[in-house]
């Protein structure tokens, strides 16, 4: 009954317009920050990912390094946008606006803490959503189960404060439009092994699990 369930969602995707943005197949757009932080670190990740997605699902991708600038690029143009990095993030007036308006109107952000990222993007996006708070999702929320199965939330990819890892989100009428994951960092073990020579069953589930966010964004 699982596996017939997957297979509705993957099919869901499919009949969708998810994947208009691009005749090529879907994409992830790293999204560039002001503030210092090396919002540009990795960019094997999501390349890597989307081969995985597209080699395991039935969603077909354009595996390449994309990135959009809140202030001038067209975020609106992909529904799936990623942050990570180590560092500082800003966000201008201007650009919280416009992040909301794309959140508000079915856009999906991803953030992946890469150690020293949580204090800056805890206050930005309170930029973005004044009147919302970062709620941790239950185990038993359906991102972790939708494609493989996380009983126990996100994995721990790498250590970085011996604490466990958290998955936290915002809704907006029921929807989840950003998702963060804390003290987790799956994102790192979708690179290329040789950048942090995590072990071959580490990277596999990282990209796993980053399968279903991809797969639980574009299905909601």
């Amino acid at each position: 009954m699982k596996n017939f369930a997957k297979t509705i969602i993957i099919l869901l995707i499919l009949s969708g317009n998810f994947l208009a943005q691009d005749n090529n197949g879907f994409m992830i757009a790293r999204l560039k920050y002001n503030g210092g932080g090396d919002w540009y670190n990795d960019p094997s990740a999501e390349v890597n990912l989307l081969k995985f997605v597209a080699q395991n699902t039935n969603i077909k991708t354009n595996p390449k390094y994309e990135f959009v600038d809140l202030s001038t690029g067209n975020i609106f143009a992909y529904p799936f946008l990623f942050i990570t990095g180590h560092g500082n993030i800003v966000f201008s007036e201007p650009e919280s606006n416009k992040l909301r308006t794309y959140l508000e109107n079915g856009g999906f952000l991803y953030v992946d803490d890469d150690y020293g990222l949580d204090k800056a993007f805890r206050r930005e996006i309170k930029k973005v959503f004044p009147d919302k708070d970062l709620v941790e999702l239950p185990f038993n929320y359906g991102l972790y189960n939708c494609m493989y199965d996380f009983r126990n939330g996100p994995p721990k990819t790498h250590e970085h404060d011996n604490n466990p890892p958290q998955g936290l989100g915002i809704f907006i009428d029921g929807r989840l439009c950003v998702y963060y994951t804390f003290e987790a960092n799956p994102s790192d073990g979708w690179t290329d092994p040789d950048v942090h020579k995590d072990p071959p069953e580490k990277r596999e589930e990282a990209l796993k699990f980053g399968t279903n966010i991809v797969v639980w964004a574009l299905s909601n």
